[in-house]
């Protein structure tokens, strides 16, 4: 009734001028509800001519609860299409901003939080990568504050596949990334994302997107190979060694948090690459030697 009562004041002109009384209609119609227990799939967004009039007021205000409020009204119908359209339509600018207005407050950004899980990547790629990863950094995001993990996990995925989202994406996400892989389930392998991360000496993100591959398991026929995995690995664990290790016992500890066996392909890639970094190494050796023989090779 609250977001009815904007649209229709938004409907004429006149009554843009009392900011007041249309902010507190939305402070009544939404303050109160509950985050967590306000997904209503029938609430009818009634769209005007002047719809990004009150998009324009509230932001304008300055208000972060007001904007909350606003947020809350979209949101609240849940995962639909029209609630996507209606956020990336009329208030991308204002979102990718908000946070140079000051601190969130709990509330607004859970909202925020809320908005992009349902916008999704495409919606906030024509505002920029790096302004949406601005936007991210800020927020934060954990697992616990996800409504859906196959949502974060496609939006987090997409990002890293541009070649600015793979450079500027954070650390954080490359690691919340690894824990909500699972939930995609397969056919996350892009050979160009190794080749990049390879290239650029990005290690610490190379090993996480190992990870991430693995933790999509098991592979779909024609998505990726046990060379593929392989290839992957093996310039890791040239310059990190401990890799092995590591790699090792996130295994296991993902193998007994999800109840599943590791998979055999996984130690025997494993094993295969460090072999193969070995056999590069030995290789280095021998040719040093070749090249500074003894001094009683020379003296003879």
């Amino acid at each position: 009734m609250a977001y009815k009562w904007c649209s229709l004041m938004c409907d004429n002109h006149q009554y843009l001028t009392d900011r007041e009384s249309l902010l507190l209609s939305l402070e009544i119609g939404f303050r109160h509800l509950d985050l967590q227990r306000s997904w209503i799939e029938d609430l009818d967004l009634i769209k005007t001519e002047h719809h990004q009039a009150l998009v324009n007021v509230v932001f304008e205000s300055g208000d972060c609860e007001v904007v909350a409020d606003l947020l809350h009204a979209w949101t609240v119908r849940g995962r639909s299409y029209e609630t996507m359209c209606t956020l990336s339509g009329t208030c991308m600018k204002y979102l990718v901003n908000l946070h140079k207005l000051g601190p969130f407050s709990s509330r607004l950004r859970q909202l925020v939080i809320r908005s992009v899980e349902l916008i999704g990547y495409e919606g906030f790629e024509r505002v920029g990568v790096e302004i949406f990863v601005e936007l991210l950094d800020h927020l934060h995001v954990t697992v616990e504050d996800m409504g859906g993990k196959y949502e974060w996990a496609r939006l987090l995925l997409d990002i890293i596949q541009s070649p600015e989202g793979i450079q500027q994406l954070s650390h954080w996400y490359w690691e919340l990334l690894v824990e909500v892989s699972r939930s995609w389930r397969g056919g996350v392998y892009n050979p160009q994302i190794a080749i990049s991360l390879t290239e650029a000496e990005e290690w610490d993100k190379l090993e996480r997107w190992t990870r991430i591959v693995w933790a999509a398991w098991p592979p779909e026929p024609g998505w990726r190979t046990e060379e593929d995995l392989e290839q992957l690995m093996i310039p890791l664990f040239h310059q990190r060694p401990d890799a092995v290790q590591k790699l090792g016992q996130w295994m296991e500890q993902w193998s007994k948090k999800w109840g599943e066996e590791v998979p055999e392909s996984f130690e025997r890639t494993c094993q295969r690459a460090w072999e193969a970094v070995q056999q590069d190494l030995r290789q280095v050796q021998l040719l040093a030697v070749i090249r500074c023989p003894s001094p009683h090779a020379s003296s003879s």
